[in-house]
């Protein structure tokens, strides 16, 4: 357990540092110790058995090693940066009553709005300022309780125990401070940033929890965190990613992309070319033809990593009946008919293999048939880069709250089952038929 709550608490630390998928990326860059940064404006001189790392967006990431081999195979896997947080819009500071100062803000992607009430909050994200004649993007954080969503008293809505439905222009306004707090919003943004509020000319601000993540019940088996959905598996991807040993002849390659809570539509996307772009490239560099490109893609494999509904111990009916993941009981595959996931027979067989031969424990998941779900990366990925592909993820409670839970162990178990994974081989041999190299 001692491990296991190690493991934890670095992954918890990892959070700490990253209240937006900017500095997400940020926190995962500075994992990839060795790596050479690549620019998506500039050639590539890639090398035999290097390593190397390109952005897009400051808030997407693709690590790779480069074989000492001709490349027979990719081994990938992906996660996503982003979760659903409140956006501060443009002239975000709203005067009410003259007597206090509230933010104009928006949802960004599919929430659960209550437990953002009564809650303190930060802000954080990036901006844009002007440098002489250059626009440079500056990181920001203000690091303290700068904002509150206050409930409306029991006294004047008697009703909200039998039911609420959140309004997001009325009710989930924060409040930012008294009248003389007009005007600040900015000024604290530029102070953060080093820059004079002129010179901000551009900005990406969020709101985020500022309650610690802990590690909490009996037996200390649980962890509750702001953004385990889905930096739980960004992190634990790059983990077992730096963890795994050199392949002689398959490019590793870990990608933590952006915007997968709204659809994953933008050039930092899953769907957008990201992925294809440097597949594309890599290849470039050993001279071969894109015909054997193709063939090598047949070869190779994606790992789709988001976490998974645990069942809820105050509603179990809403699980499937059959396929009831729990916490701390290893990673779940999820399956969907309609290819929300990804996951098909062989593809399950596949990573079933890894976890085996791992010692990981591992569970199913699939919505009941009643209650749609979501999509996520795996599918949109497969748009630009036909791939042999599996849907995993960790089991959670409280999926797009602001404060999840999730199990202590599973952390470790993800971590163990993808440096299993990305020091294997998947390799195709006949239709259908995949052969799993240790």
């Amino acid at each position: 357990m001692d491990t296991e709550l190690d493991t934890t608490k670095a992954l918890l630390r990892f959070i700490e540092q990253s209240p937006t998928a900017y500095h997400a990326v940020r926190s995962l860059k500075s994992l990839l110790t060795g790596y050479t940064p690549l620019n998506e404006a500039k050639p590539w001189d890639l090398q035999p058995g290097g390593r190397y790392y390109v952005t897009r967006n400051g808030s997407s990431l693709l690590a790779f090693r480069m074989p000492v081999k001709p490349i027979r195979g990719f081994q990938m896997a992906a996660a996503h940066s982003d979760c659903p947080v409140f956006k501060i819009k443009a002239n975000g500071e709203m005067v009410v009553e003259n007597h206090y100062v509230k933010l104009n803000v928006e949802k960004y992607g599919g929430m659960l709005c209550a437990p953002w009430l009564d809650r303190p909050l930060s802000i954080a994200g990036r901006v844009v300022v002007r440098e002489g004649d250059a626009l440079v993007s500056r990181l920001v954080d203000l690091k303290r309780d700068v904002a509150l969503i206050p409930n409306l008293a029991i006294h004047m809505n008697r009703g909200v125990n039998e039911g609420a439905s959140y309004n997001a222009q009325v009710d989930m306004l924060p409040l930012f401070g008294g009248k003389d707090a007009a005007g600040t919003l900015l000024p604290l943004v530029a102070a953060s940033a080093g820059a004079e509020p002129e010179d901000i000319l551009g900005t990406d601000l969020f709101l985020y929890n500022r309650m610690p993540g802990t590690i909490w019940g009996a037996e200390n088996e649980f962890v509750s965190t702001r953004s385990l959905d889905d930096l739980q598996c960004a992190w634990a991807l790059t983990q077992g990613f730096l963890q795994a040993e050199d392949q002689e002849d398959r490019v590793t390659l870990c990608a933590v992309f952006d915007n997968e809570e709204v659809g994953s539509g933008t050039k930092q996307g899953a769907l957008s070319t990201l992925l294809e772009d440097t597949i594309g490239r890599i290849w470039e560099s050993t001279g071969r033809s894109g015909s054997a490109l193709r063939q090598v893609l047949t070869n190779s494999f994606l790992v789709s990593a988001d976490n998974g509904h645990a069942v809820h111990p105050n509603h179990p009916e809403k699980a499937d009946p059959t396929n009831r993941p729990y916490l701390n009981e290893g990673v779940v595959i999820k399956y969907n008919a309609n290819q929300k996931y990804t996951t098909d027979g062989v593809s399950e067989a596949v990573f079933k293999t890894i976890c085996d031969r791992a010692g990981v424990p591992w569970q199913t998941y699939c919505n009941r048939s009643d209650i749609p779900g979501g999509s996520t990366l795996g599918n949109l990925a497969n748009q630009h880069v036909s791939l042999n592909t599996v849907d995993i993820g960790l089991a959670q409670l409280a999926m797009h709250s602001p404060y999840e839970t999730g199990g202590v162990r599973d952390t470790g178990y993800l971590v163990r089952a993808m440096q299993a994974y990305f020091s294997a081989a998947v390799e195709a041999q006949t239709d259908g038929v995949y052969l799993v190299k240790s």
